[in-house]
């Protein structure tokens, strides 16, 4: 991402906080504790027998100590970590609709922070290129989320290139418990099957994929140098060219059903993302979609 000045990134940071707030309080929040469930129910207190109350809930012991029928009562135990896994390899730069990449993927943190931890849970990052260049374990507070989308937005990473399976790798290494992690990429990248599927065995794992409409179809404007961000290639389009530009789309929406196949293949919930949507829709559907899912 492109250097900035501390007021701009400041500015940035609170337009963040003000936004997730808004969205968290009327859209994301119970969305969000209803999707992710805590580790399981631990025992609060008893209580005297109600009407309606279940019978399997009775506490036998109390009740024959103290000649009148009382339950337990039990909370669930909320408490969980959940950990961003973000991409911020040179593609993420790009932009054509007024954010790039980068930028989107800060805003996705920053709206599932808050809601994870209005609802108990730790956040935690890791920032990874062709290597993983950032780690910052999981906490508590509004503070702990600030500081994160911070991080994000003022990152300058090292390297230029994707590894996914890095991530992974790394991930497994550092984090042990079961967790919610979102792995937000534009996934231009390759042989990160094998962690993918493993990552997917142990731990609750879903891809965001960030896009921007650049990268699917071009406009017809002439000659135009394409160069990749990551390997510095440059080749020469004729944008002019309807055969040209057919093909490129072609190949775009190849990577994206390739993408698709493959998180389907491993079980793996997908948020497809654009630069130039409001990406809040598509976060409400997947947690829509998948509380469904888990209510069948």
């Amino acid at each position: 991402m492109p250097k900035q000045s501390q007021s701009d990134l400041l500015k940035k940071v609170r337009q963040i906080d003000i936004k997730s707030r808004k969205v968290v309080t009327e859209l994301l929040g119970g969305e969000y504790k209803s999707v992710f469930k805590g580790r399981g129910m631990e025992f609060d207190e008893v209580r005297e027998y109600m009407p309606g109350d279940e019978v399997r809930t009775i506490d036998w012991n109390v009740t024959a100590r103290t000649g009148k029928t009382f339950v337990k009562r039990f909370i669930e135990e909320r408490e969980q970590a959940l950990f961003f896994l973000v991409d911020m390899s040179a593609s993420g730069i790009f932009g054509s609709a007024g954010k790039s990449k980068n930028e989107v993927a800060a805003e996705l943190c920053g709206l599932l922070a808050f809601s994870a931890i209005k609802n108990s849970d730790k956040v935690g990052l890791i920032i990874f290129t062709d290597e993983v260049e950032l780690f910052i374990a999981p906490d508590k507070g509004q503070i702990h989320v600030l500081h994160i989308i911070r991080a994000i937005l003022a990152f300058e990473p090292r390297g230029k290139g994707t590894c996914i399976a890095c991530a992974l790798d790394y991930l497994g290494k550092m984090v042990k418990n079961k967790c919610v992690t979102f792995l937000i990429s534009d996934f231009q990248d390759s042989e990160y099957e094998k962690q993918l599927k493993l990552a997917a065995i142990h731990y609750d794992l879903i891809a965001i994929s960030v896009t921007d409409p650049r990268e699917l179809e071009l406009p017809n404007a002439g000659l135009v140098e394409l160069t990749d961000a990551e390997s510095g290639e440059q080749i020469l389009v004729d944008t002019a060219s309807t055969t040209a530009r057919k093909n490129f789309n072609i190949a775009a929406q190849a990577r994206r059903l390739e993408l698709k196949a493959l998180l389907s293949r491993l079980n793996i919930d997908q948020i497809d993302v654009r630069t130039d949507r409001d990406y809040v829709h598509d976060l409400v559907r997947f947690f829509q979609s998948r509380d469904r899912r888990q209510t069948l």
